[in-house]
Formats: C-alpha cells, sequence, structure tokens
C-alpha cells in the first residue's frame, strides 16, 4: 500500500537519518535484507532485546518509511522498502563520491605527470 506523505523531502530525510543512527536498526534491515521476516524471527535474532524494545524499533524504522508491514493473520511480517535509503544515497552520497573520484583522479595525474 502506498501512503503520501504530507511532509517535506528534509523531514523524510531527518527521519531516515534518526532511524540510521542506531546500530540496532541498522542490524534489523541488514537482516530483512534478503527477506521479510515476521516480528517473532526478528526477536529470535536479537535475543538480547526484549519483543518491547524489538517493537519500538520497527516503529521508527516504519515512521521513516523503511520498512513495510503486512499483517498476515497473527503475523506481521516486516518487509525493507530500500527506497528512502535510495534517495539519501542519491542526494547525499552519490554526489559527494563523483566528486571524491574526481578530485583523485586530478591527483593520480598529476603525481604521473612528475614522474
Amino acid at each position: 500500500m502506498l501512503y503520501i506523505y504530507n511532509m517535506s523531502i528534509r523531514e523524510q530525510q531527518d527521519r531516515v537519518f534518526r532511524a540510521l543512527s542506531s546500530s540496532k536498526r541498522r542490524s534489523i534491515l541488514d537482516a530483512l535484507r534478503d527477506q521479510p521476516l515476521t516480528t517473532g524471527a526478528i526477536c529470535a535474532q536479537f535475543a538480547d532485546l526484549d519483543r518491547c524494545t524489538i517493537m519500538q524499533h520497527l516503529k521508527v524504522l516504519e515512521t521513516a518509511d523503511l520498512i513495510l508491514v503486512e499483517r498476515r493473520g497473527r503475523e506481521r511480517w516486516n518487509h525493507l522498502n530500500p527506497l528512502p535509503i535510495h534517495a539519501i544515497h542519491e542526494r547525499w552520497i552519490g554526489p559527494h563520491a563523483k566528486r571524491a573520484i574526481a578530485m583523485l583522479a586530478r591527483l593520480k595525474d598529476e603525481v604521473e605527470r612528475v614522474e
């Protein structure tokens, strides 16, 4: 189900960065990378956390639109939504990486000219 939120791109990116600031939430996203998991399966993978804490982390991830939740009967299936991460990459990482690569290429050219 697609939801249209009445929030700015900046607000959405702030939510994504806040959600990604926790190593536990990043680990949960890593667990969801290959397949959707039930909340119970996620809890089993993070035995050091209680179910309530896992649910709080999942709520933060859902609010940031990093996971999509599907309810099947009594089960709650959590799916990774890669689109917000891709948007962050396109906005922040891609342009900075291009600039860094260009600077390294210029440095390489200068070093090779000196030799």
